[in-house]
């Protein structure tokens, strides 16, 4: 891992420069070009006016009070004392922190240079063990209703724990190449050399690539005018076995100089195993195309989690913070109480990864999975890691639970993990149905497995267990982990 380069410390006097010498408001991106999906301009002047933070919301906002309306402000920290401008868009009003007058003990100066421009990090400003307060008052306030969490699981390095990133490049006024990520709800690239929560080797490569855009005739996409080639940079590092996925995303396969590239880009950092081009032509938010091309390398990494080896292709899901999914997996067999007889359902399996974890202790795992891909990806790792008690199928998860109901099949622990969204009635009915002794439910959105733990309750099962794990240091982002099982089975409290 090499060193990183704290470029952004930075010292002031909060109480006239919130956000820092070289971080102040004058320094945020520009808003005069306005695409769909940006946050609507204001036509009004703001009113500025001074208030108190009495609290914080579940992602991280200042709450105040202001002419009888709960303000949310970015940025302000609880008791502290602060000048707000204050934005009126019809019913709605919208507040922006303008000056600290009083700053909080929690407040520190964030390391990176961009994150007030950025906003891909949310808590920066907090100490980590303000962080790490905060996150646990959330899910415990959260969870009330069923029982008290356990301490959040932490990291003692909060920082490059990413292993996949992604990079847009564009042209400044200048018609200079930059690259780096976009500024909160717009399309303008703010330009970066490093980000303090990615895997440094990535940053090391997308300098490499700037450079070298820089000094041939390889031009960045333009959205306005359709016209260029570099879109995005996709990066994926495997944490433990060191293999380097690059993926470029481009508006065309007609890749000019693409043997010059190939030949810079290798010399220049050999430890990259893999290289694709992805093309994506349409007008979209979403990073990658369906068309793909392997320039080198075999197309896939791999890396090594819990012990077990997992290929990775550019389109796979696998855990962005590897070290903490480790602590968050080995939470979750330890609430399955597996002893080598159970069937576990693993549920929204992806490639694989929990339910194989899962498969060293139970009698047999059926994982089930929407994609296709992900299926295929799941049983090419069962048998990369000799496992021969794991079985995964294409389909959804809850239909296939009700089947497995309709057939007298038993299952004696689901192991799930959805989307921030959460499930719907419809696969925690097919739950209910089955009626396994225990569920052990992963979330990273501990809102929506809120709901889904009421439902569960009401239909026939208990909390147990809560665990925590903070996998998105810097970012209001929590884990959780949850235990339930059927009412009148014997447990292990």
């Amino acid at each position: 891992m090499s060193k990183r380069k704290n470029k952004g410390n930075w010292k002031s006097n909060r109480s006239e420069r919130p956000y820092g010498k070289k971080n102040s408001l004058k320094d945020r991106p520009s808003k005069k070009k306005r695409k769909e999906g940006d946050a609507p301009r204001r036509h009004k002047e703001p009113i500025t006016a001074e208030v108190t933070c009495s609290g914080l919301t579940n992602e991280g906002k200042g709450i105040a009070e202001w002419k009888g309306k709960q303000l949310e402000i970015p940025l302000l920290l609880p008791g502290e004392k602060a000048e707000v401008n204050v934005f009126h868009k019809g019913r709605f009003v919208n507040a922006e922190l303008k000056r600290v007058i009083t700053p909080a003990k929690e407040r520190v100066d964030p390391p990176c240079p961009y994150y007030y421009k950025c906003g891909g990090c949310q808590l920066q400003h907090m100490s980590n063990q303000a962080q790490s307060r905060f996150k646990q008052d959330t899910i415990d306030t959260l969870m009330e209703p069923f029982l008290k969490p356990k301490p959040i699981m932490t990291m003692d390095h909060p920082y490059d724990y990413r292993n996949k990133s992604h990079t847009t490049f564009g042209l400044n006024h200048k018609r200079q190449v930059i690259g780096g990520l976009y500024a909160l709800n717009t399309h303008e690239i703010i330009p970066m050399d490093q980000c303090l929560i990615h895997d440094p080797k990535a940053d090391e490569i997308v300098e490499t690539i700037r450079d070298y855009m820089k000094n041939s005739k390889m031009q960045p996409y333009n959205e306005d005018t359709g016209q260029g080639f570099l879109r995005h940079v996709l990066i994926k590092v495997g944490k433990v076995s060191g293999e380097i996925m690059l993926v470029l995303v481009a508006a065309s396969s007609e890749f000019k100089g693409k043997r010059n590239f190939m030949k810079a880009i290798r010399k220049a950092h050999p430890e990259i195993t893999t290289i694709l081009l992805n093309v994506n032509r349409r007008d979209t938010s979403v990073v990658l195309g369906d068309q793909e091309e392997v320039l080198f390398g075999k197309g896939t990494i791999t890396d090594i989690l819990c012990g077990l080896k997992f290929e990775i292709s550019a389109k796979s899901f696998y855990q962005i913070n590897p070290l903490q999914t480790e602590h968050l997996y080995g939470k979750a067999i330890e609430m399955a109480e597996l002893t080598g007889k159970e069937t576990v359902v693993d549920a929204y399996c992806g490639i694989g990864t929990i339910g194989l974890v899962a498969s060293r202790k139970a009698g047999k795992v059926i994982g089930v999975e929407m994609n296709k891909d992900a299926v295929r990806d799941a049983i090419q790792n069962s048998k990369r890691n000799g496992v021969k008690n794991a079985r995964f199928y294409h389909g959804d998860a809850g239909e296939f639970m009700v089947e497995m109901a309709k057939r007298g099949d038993k299952a004696d622990v689901v192991i799930m993990d959805p989307p921030r969204s959460g499930s719907d009635e419809a696969f925690l009915s097919s739950v209910a149905k089955l009626q396994p002794k225990r569920i052990v439910y992963v979330s990273c959105n501990p809102e929506t497995q809120v709901r889904d733990l009421k439902y569960l309750v009401e239909n026939g099962y208990e909390v147990e267990g809560i665990q925590p794990v903070d996998m998105f240091p810097q970012t209001f982002h929590i884990e959780s982990v949850a235990k339930l099982v059927l009412k009148g089975e014997p447990t292990n409290k």
